[in-house]
């Protein structure tokens, strides 16, 4: 988060509340004639006092934000859900041969409470752009099943223009589309899991609203820029072959290891992977032989796939690997969650400086913490 001055801070606060306020349809040529008629007849001063002095605080303040451009100030009300893409993450993308306009793929990995978001280049690969730290998530790892379990959802989403929220009670938001097709099909319930702002989470990813800002920015760019549908893919953890072989034994491995299939094609081929469902599990990048359209509860028909051998290996070699680690260390618990997870980042926050100073820092409705003490009690400690 950005340090501002107060003096800064107050300036595009004055800013944001004039333009709230007041939005004439002036143009920089519109203002200078205005100027020089106001300059060259005095006698009509008077008439246009008024006039001139809402061109002149609007030059000033207009003059303010150019100046502060690096400053991150939250814009409230209305205007929230069309604040442009910050200047720092449209010089990242021209640094990377990105677009505001290209199409982004969003990961989530709830272990280590991170939201990626990621967006095709020049090369017609997926890039990274920025990796965000989630502030809450809820629940434990594992798929999302029923309304009301507080779980936050694992798999393969895709979130249309529709599915945007520019009035989200957590500053701005998107629903990720859960339940999805196969979800749907193996009757799991629920509605409304949401990519949001502040702090709080009941099955939801809570990014704080400087965060979601960012990403609702980019969001909606790649949409306007004719993309269809972003894709969001939810993971456990990142689905390395040391954390494959720590949760070896938890009952949703066999879940997480058809989920891989498409995390693994992403690693390698930082393409978009196609996703299907059939046989109550996902395919990925696989058509049926004969045409059919899959049936996410009927066995799955023959499929015509391509062995891709930068694929066959990656595979070979991190199955090897996990099978590795397997042998070298105890597999953890499937309980070590009391409800969800929080980014470090924010639980030293949380641990040092108390929840209504957290709450403050990601939220300007300073939307309480959800269960602090659940968030303390989250077992992830990064690598040092």
């Amino acid at each position: 988060m950005a340090d501002c001055s107060p003096a800064i801070v107050k300036s595009r606060q004055r800013l944001q509340k004039f333009i709230t306020e007041f939005r004439p349809p002036f143009t920089a040529r519109k203002l200078q004639k205005a100027a020089i008629r106001l300059n060259q007849d005095q006698s009509r001063h008077m008439r246009f006092e008024a006039s001139y002095r809402v061109v002149r605080r609007f030059l000033v303040l207009l003059v303010f934000a150019m100046a502060l451009g690096a400053c991150t100030t939250l814009v409230d009300g209305d205007m929230r859900a069309i604040q442009p893409i910050p200047a720092s993450l449209l010089a990242d993308m021209r640094e990377k041969e990105m677009s505001p306009a290209d199409p982004i793929l969003i990961r989530i990995f709830k272990q280590e409470s991170e939201l990626e978001v990621w967006k095709r280049d020049r090369s017609g690969k997926f890039a990274l752009l920025k990796s965000y730290p989630m502030c809450r998530w809820s629940g434990r790892l594992g798929p999302k099943t029923k309304s009301g379990d507080r779980q936050a959802p694992e798999g393969f989403y895709a979130v249309t223009p529709a599915l945007m929220n520019p009035k989200s009670q957590y500053y701005l938001s998107f629903n990720i589309g859960y339940p999805n097709r196969l979800e749907q099909a193996l009757g799991y319930t629920g509605e409304a899991i949401m990519v949001h702002g502040a702090c709080s989470s009941s099955g939801c990813f809570a990014l704080t609203d400087e965060g979601v800002a960012e990403i609702y920015a980019v969001a909606r760019e790649a949409l306007n820029g004719g993309q269809a549908a972003f894709q969001v893919q939810v993971f456990p953890f990142r689905m390395t072959p040391a954390n494959m072989a720590a949760h070896r034994e938890d009952p949703n491995f066999a879940f997480w290891r058809n989920i891989e299939e498409g995390y693994d094609f992403f690693e390698v081929k930082r393409q978009e992977p196609k996703v299907a469902a059939c046989g109550r599990r996902y395919v990925f990048n696989a058509e049926p032989a004969n045409g059919v359209i899959l049936d996410p509860l009927l066995p799955c028909p023959d499929l015509e796939t391509t062995t891709d051998p930068d694929l066959v290996a990656h595979h070979v070699s991190e199955t090897t690997a996990m099978e590795a680690f397997a042998a070298s260390g105890p597999a953890v618990g499937a309980a070590a969650y009391i409800d969800g997870g929080m980014h470090p980042v924010f639980r030293d926050i949380l641990s040092t400086m108390g929840e209504a100073r957290l709450a403050k820092r990601t939220s300007l409705e300073q939307v309480p913490i959800s269960r602090p003490k659940a968030a303390l009690s989250d077992p992830y400690l990064p690598d040092r």
